[in-house]
């Protein structure tokens, strides 16, 4: 399955944190999208990798993502090394995205800044003829594939955007892909541990941050993303 745009998280619930109303609006305009998680959250406070896979598929559904998948990384402790960067470089020539989105470039968790690397590497290497890879469940060579585009969304840190999205009319569907994680978030319900995502505060943050650079823009609700090159566009008219 080609698919127009695979975005990466590092933990299940950083895409749809990052760029939830992004990928809401795109799959609104018969955009093919997918998720691929590096790890399973496991050593989250709250919840168990058992509860995140299962919070993970109802974001999935919620959002109308086509396909999911978890590499099953070592949360806290992937690096940015040959055996993942192939593990990579599989679910790009698999699902062949012309755009890939993936974590902050630096963050207040270590894995978001690792996982940014990691992804933005292995899709330059996906792109060299020398580098053979099969899936596991096939036997054939994959055939090399660089997206088009990398782009960083943006989490706890406040990093200034190179572009933001009009998401306005999206970020209800956000907001619910996010509270889809019930043992991470605001719950004044529950008894587990206090964590610095599981205050009111911090839910209402995804909001109000969205709504700030909506402001900025003049719309209701914008989600921010930093770059690697130059963006271009085709005339002074393209910008909005």
């Amino acid at each position: 399955m080609k698919l127009d745009i695979l975005a990466f998280g590092a933990h299940p619930d950083d895409v749809e944190l990052g760029c939830g109303a992004t990928l809401a609006k795109e799959i609104s305009e018969g955009k093919k999208v997918g998720i691929v998680d590096l790890t399973q959250g496991e050593l989250g406070t709250r919840g168990t990798a058992k509860t995140r896979a299962e919070e993970a598929e109802d974001a999935k559904n919620i959002l109308g993502v086509v396909i999911r998948e978890n590499l099953a990384f070592a949360d806290g402790f992937f690096i940015n090394d040959k055996k993942h960067q192939f593990e990579i470089i599989k679910m790009i020539r698999k699902y062949k995205p012309d755009i890939v989105l993936c974590n902050a470039i630096d963050d207040r968790h270590i894995d978001h800044g690792k996982g940014s690397k990691l992804v933005s590497d292995a899709c330059f290497l996906s792109g060299l003829v020398k580098i053979e890879t099969k899936l596991d469940e096939e036997n054939e060579l994959q055939k090399p594939w660089r997206p088009k585009h990398v782009y960083h969304y943006i989490q706890w840190k406040d990093i200034k955007p190179d572009f933001v999205v009009d998401v306005t009319n999206f970020i209800d569907k956000k907001m619910e892909a996010v509270l889809a994680y019930k043992t991470q978030f605001f719950n004044a319900n529950s008894r587990e541990p206090a964590t610095p995502i599981s205050s009111k505060n911090f839910t209402d943050s995804v909001i109000y941050r969205a709504r700030d650079l909506g402001r900025l823009i003049g719309v209701e609700h914008a989600e921010g993303f930093t770059v690697e090159r130059y963006v271009a566009v085709n005339s002074l008219y393209n910008l909005k």
